[in-house]
């Protein structure tokens, strides 16, 4: 029986949100009929980017400028949300209360109030809000996964990673291109943009499920980077050259949970510096470590040839290769940050098609979005520990089953791969 396409609106059609949209319709089976974006021109570019792609079937694609117009007059099974990261909470709320599953774009919240409210929205609606965090679905990010659960790291004992990105000029001209980072950076200070590492982590580390974050510390260093790029590059007369900005140009967290693991999280973005995310695993028996984009290296006993000496995670990576992306690469991997992009919007898709939990649900978005405001109430007092809440009410020691199946972060469902374990025999 053919399968009745999904229909996935979108609300930001920015720069992230036009990409995504692009690679959303190469998803099987989903169209849109909705975009929205409170500037006009970036609406009408969405709809143009519905109509020009070649899976599009004809079908009236209404721009909208305001989403709770969308969200009442659309019929729709999900909405993708890529606005400001003070908004998202609010557009997926809106969405959830309209019968709508929501995805939002990874950012930080503001307050506990945010997150309780998308917790008890989600609960009281049946409808799910997932964070899309991307990164959870990285090739590196899956492979070590998969060993983990496989037990070649022991027990986990220390993770690490951060959002080390050079985006001085990006965050300086927000006013010009209209993007909400500048704002944020101007009066807030704490992690700002915490999930792409602390995803994986979370994962790894069973958060939510038999583990919780319980408190964190965060310090923020001075804030120079941004001054010295306006300096250098609009020169001593524009507005903002001497402006005070609140954001430390390096903040480092560091998260104690309740099985005994640490994580340290790292926010850089002011200074200049290549791009790297910093994942580090570490485990009674070895250890992964990435030195900058790219370069990675392992040490683990029993696998590598030492544990004194690094080798290459590269040369290595098809030996540990999750059955994701096994099936992935055999098909053909999809643009979008190396391909997890179109992974995850996948899961996404699945999750709506079905009507059923994503592989980051509600619980585990309001755990991560969280770590931003508690980074800034403890960087506020100079490092304090502030508690982590637990939005699971308690539910984390033992929680109802989760959802198999090819894009479940909370095991390696190798059984859900038949076709691609056929193909190979």
């Amino acid at each position: 029986m053919e399968k009745k396409p999904i229909n996935i609106g979108i609300v930001g059609v920015s720069g992230r949100g036009s990409g995504m949209l692009e690679l959303m319709l190469d998803v099987e089976d989903v169209i849109c009929t909705a975009v929205c974006d409170i500037v006009p021109a970036r609406a009408e570019n969405g709809k143009r980017i519905v109509e020009n792609h070649p899976n599009y079937t004809g079908y009236p694609v209404t721009v909208y400028t305001d989403y709770k117009e969308m969200f009442r007059k659309e019929k729709l099974d999900g909405v993708y949300i890529a606005t400001t990261w003070i908004t998202h909470s609010a557009v997926a709320v809106d969405a959830m209360k309209n019968g709508i599953h929501a995805g939002i774009e990874v950012g930080g919240a503001a307050s506990e109030g945010e997150c309780r409210q998308l917790v008890s929205v989600s609960e009281e609606t049946g409808k799910f809000c997932m964070l899309m965090e991307n990164c959870c679905y990285d090739r590196k990010e899956m492979a070590l996964y998969k060993m983990v659960k496989e037990g070649l790291f022991g027990e986990i004992v220390h993770c690490e990673g951060g959002y080390r990105h050079d985006l001085r000029d990006e965050i300086v001209l927000g006013r010009e291109n209209i993007h909400g980072r500048l704002y944020n950076f101007m009066r807030r200070d704490g992690e700002l943009y915490p999930t792409h590492q602390l995803g994986p982590i979370c994962k790894l580390l069973d958060i939510n499920r038999g583990n919780r974050m319980l408190t964190l510390v965060s310090v923020s260093s001075k804030a120079r980077g941004l001054n010295e790029w306006i300096k250098n590059n609009r020169g001593e007369d524009y507005d903002l050259y001497r402006y005070p900005f609140n954001e430390g140009d390096v903040v480092t967290t560091v998260i104690k949970c309740a099985n005994g693991e640490t994580i340290t999280l790292t926010h850089d973005c002011c200074l200049p510096r290549p791009y790297s995310r910093d994942y580090n695993v570490q485990g009674t028996k070895g250890i992964f470590r990435e030195a900058t984009e790219g370069e990675l290296r392992f040490a683990i006993e029993g696998v590598t040839e030492s544990t004194h000496a690094w080798e290459d995670f590269n040369a290595r990576i098809e030996e540990f290769e999750h059955p994701l992306w096994d099936e992935y690469r055999n098909a053909g991997v999809k643009k979008g940050h190396g391909g997890m992009d179109f992974l995850v919007l996948s899961a996404f898709a699945e999750a709506v098609r079905l009507d059923a939990e994503p592989p980051i649900d509600v619980y585990d978005t309001a755990a991560m979005m969280a770590i931003t405001y508690l980074s800034e109430q403890s960087a506020s007092m100079g490092g304090m520990p502030v508690p982590v809440p637990d939005f699971t009410d308690g539910r984390w020691i033992d929680r109802e089953p989760y959802r198999r199946g090819k894009y479940c972060l909370n095991e390696v469902c190798t059984d859900c791969f038949s076709d691609l374990k056929e193909a190979k025999e």
